[in-house]
């Protein structure tokens, strides 16, 4: 690279320039990364607890409704009663530029969409629990979509920043020594070059 590289007072000032630029660039990757993985772990613990959670919920949503089965008979018909979901809705946050995705699900009102004439207590603990897992549902996949992005975000950076560190940042390293030392070189020459004219002269001035 440096044979290509003309060694100017000009071309020196850029390639400062460029290697400042490098090493502020290098270290705003950095910082990004450190947030997004801070953020990464937040979600993964997020998501574990909520993985937890609606695993117990399901438990007891099925107990219920194993339940209300053994109680009511088969219990298909009071659920055809359920309205279908229509409030989900998604969204984006913003984390170091990175879209992550946002979902909301409107809280169910915890009243029985069927009669209690022909019921009992099982099967609406089983329609409160499968609800609770519902929204515990859409929680979780704004959280692991949200994990995903951020992976592949933190992938990215970490290969710009390496690219900095590793390739940009001693490339101009390398242009700004090789200029460096091609001018002082060519200063030394200069000064040795005026040195002997002046002791050339010097000598002419003592003949006369």
């Amino acid at each position: 690279m440096t044979e290509q590289i003309f060694p100017t007072k000009g071309n020196l000032i850029k390639a400062r320039k460029d290697l400042a630029l490098s090493r502020l660039g290098y270290e705003l990757m950095d910082r990004k990364r450190n947030i997004l993985i801070r953020e990464l772990m937040q979600l993964v613990d997020s998501a574990n607890e909520i993985r937890f959670d609606i695993e117990k919920t399901y438990e007891d949503a099925y107990r219920a409704l194993q339940q209300a089965n053994v109680s009511l008979g088969v219990v298909e018909i009071f659920g055809k009663a359920v309205p279908v979901e229509n409030t989900l809705t998604v969204g984006s946050r913003s984390v170091m530029g990175v879209e992550i995705p946002t979902v909301k699900i409107e809280p169910v009102i915890h009243t029985a969409p069927f009669g209690f004439y022909d019921t009992d207590s099982s099967l609406d603990e089983a329609y409160i629990l499968f609800a609770r897992v519902k929204e515990m549902t859409a929680k979780l996949a704004e959280v692991e979509n949200g994990i995903y992005r951020l992976a592949v975000a933190i992938k990215k950076t970490q290969k710009r920043a390496n690219a900095l560190k590793n390739i940009l940042i001693p490339k101009f390293i390398g242009i700004s020594k090789y200029i460096s030392d091609s001018l002082e070189e060519k200063e030394r020459e200069e000064f040795s070059r005026l040195k002997v004219i002046k002791a050339q002269k010097a000598k002419k001035a003592e003949k006369n």
